[in-house]
């Protein structure tokens, strides 16, 4: 994976760097130790390592502000991380860059159940958020399968999803506020505790902007009540185009479950064996649907559900008898990834979205190309909102196959252009998908989108190398965009 030149200056100035970060931070809070950098040497896309010039872990807006503002000045890039837990390298460190570490901003700051929302600090972990509001009859809606590590400011950043995100939306879905420090370590105040604002939308703006325009300090997210009955059901087919069909039969109806996920015979037989949920192990393919609401009503859409899966050809199906059981379900869809692991040295998760309709015919080229590369791949994915995450096995210890592992991934992301559908769901850009940004958008689309970061990063220093598939200076924009009629664009804005 090719990644921007280093800046040999700034790498030869490390020491002075290191003495002007420890001016604003306490001294333990600075890192440049050959040893300790490593454990910031990648994100959750592990395949490819940098160890970063520092790390910085600033624990207040007013820190973060004067970091910034220090690195505008002296022309030092900065990439933003919360948790690490990135699938698509969207915190990959640089050689000449610092790390922004935003983990000891871990505090949750105010819960308003009158308001029905929480104002938190981007360290937060997704799943507590839940924990602090669930006493109360509350609960935050979106759920990454990693929502016990990630943080919920790399949620906003890459626009996290979740197995319920088809009835209660991603993380743009679920967003009421934020705290943001430009680049030149202003502070500034987008949205608050009421649903829409005027103007701009500049919230949705930031939403799944990768870091790439500011630095996320504070986060007002909405709480849902708990819904008063919830029933979890496993639905078992003998094959993939049955499961399919089963999918797009529940949406046509009007059901609106609150998930809707699918896995593989390799995925169901991997989270069965690590997780031991109650998976059955003779079918092709399994459907977790979970409906919630009002008791009369989860009861009906249970029949229904079940008298659409019997009409495409179910051939098991189960509903949960406590709520342990249906906890059961969900944990072996959300350990799906880890126990992956058991069965494979090394696996790439990739994130692509396509039309429902089209589920099968893509999963069986997945298939085809699964023949084509050599490599194995097992599919989970939330099949309510056709965001699929095949895994494509590999072994790194074998020359050549992280190469072939790439390639297969590429295919499947094209794939889902191809059918109509997009490069990612809810796992980002990054660096896995960048260079496959030309399969999605024309050069002019690309330019529009640099020319929103050059509005907020003129200088292009914050998360550099990612998104983009070419570096391109805010200077060599201006004036050479062509707008309708043939007239230039006006010069870039400073945000």
């Amino acid at each position: 994976m090719k990644m921007p030149t280093p800046d040999k200056e700034i790498i030869a100035r490390k020491s002075e760097i290191a003495v002007a970060l420890r001016q604003i931070l306490p001294a333990g809070s600075v890192i440049d130790d050959e040893e300790e950098l490593r454990a910031y040497d990648c994100d959750g896309l592990t395949a490819y390592r940098q160890t970063p010039l520092i790390v910085v872990l600033p624990e207040t807006v007013r820190q973060v502000s004067e970091i910034l503002s220090y690195c505008n000045e002296t022309g030092v890039k900065v990439v933003p991380r919360g948790a690490g837990t990135s699938l698509s390298g969207g915190a990959h460190p640089l050689a000449d860059a610092i790390v922004l570490g935003m983990t000891k901003f871990n505090r949750i700051l105010e819960v308003d159940f009158d308001n029905r929302c929480a104002v938190v600090q981007p360290g937060v972990t997704n799943l507590a958020i839940t924990q602090a509001v669930e006493a109360e009859g509350f609960y935050y809606a979106p759920d990454p399968s990693s929502q016990i590590a990630c943080s919920i400011g790399g949620n906003v950043a890459e626009n996290a999803g979740g197995v319920h995100c088809i009835k209660y939306g991603l993380t743009t879905n679920n967003l009421l506020g934020l705290q943001m420090v430009l680049i030149d370590g202003e502070t500034v105040r987008i949205g608050g505790r009421h649903l829409d604002s005027e103007g701009y939308d500049l919230l949705g703006l930031l939403t799944g902007s990768e870091g790439l325009l500011g630095v996320i300090t504070e986060i007002t997210v909405r709480i849902l009540r708990s819904p008063e009955t919830v029933r979890a059901l496993l639905i078992g087919f003998d094959s993939i185009d049955a499961a399919s069909n089963c999918v797009g039969s529940i949406i046509a109806a009007g059901i609106i479950p609150g998930g809707l996920e699918m896995m593989d015979k390799r995925a169901i037989h991997a989270a069965e064996e690590f997780v031991h949920a109650g998976y059955p192990l003779d079918v092709e393919a399994l459907l977790i649907v979970e409906l919630d609401g009002p008791l009369a009503e989860v009861e009906h859409l249970i029949e229904q559900v079940l008298a659409i899966a019997r009409n495409v050809g179910a051939v098991s199906s189960r509903v949960n008898q406590s709520e342990d059981e249906r906890a059961r379900f969900w944990a072996g869809r959300k350990a799906a990834f880890p126990a992956v692991g058991r069965i494979s040295p090394d696996y790439l998760c990739m994130d692509g979205t396509i039309p429902r309709h089209q589920l099968s015919i893509v999963l069986k080229e997945i298939n085809a190309l699964s023949e084509k590369y050599g490599l194995r791949v097992a599919n989970v994915f939330h099949a309510g909102d056709g965001n699929l995450h095949p895994l494509v096995l590999y072994d790194a210890n074998i020359p050549g196959q992280l190469e072939t592992a790439e390639k297969f991934g590429a295919d499947i992301l094209k794939l889902c252009v191809k059918v109509g559908g997009v490069l990612t769901g809810e796992h980002g850009v990054g660096i896995e998908k960048r260079d496959l940004m030309s399969e999605m958008f024309t050069e002019t689309d690309l330019n529009q989108q640099r020319r929103v970061k050059c509005a907020f990063d003129p200088n292009s220093l914050l998360n550099p190398g990612k998104v983009f598939p070419t570096l391109c200076s805010c200077g060599e924009l201006r004036g050479l965009h062509v707008g309708p009629g043939g007239l230039p664009f006006p010069d870039i804005p400073r945000f």
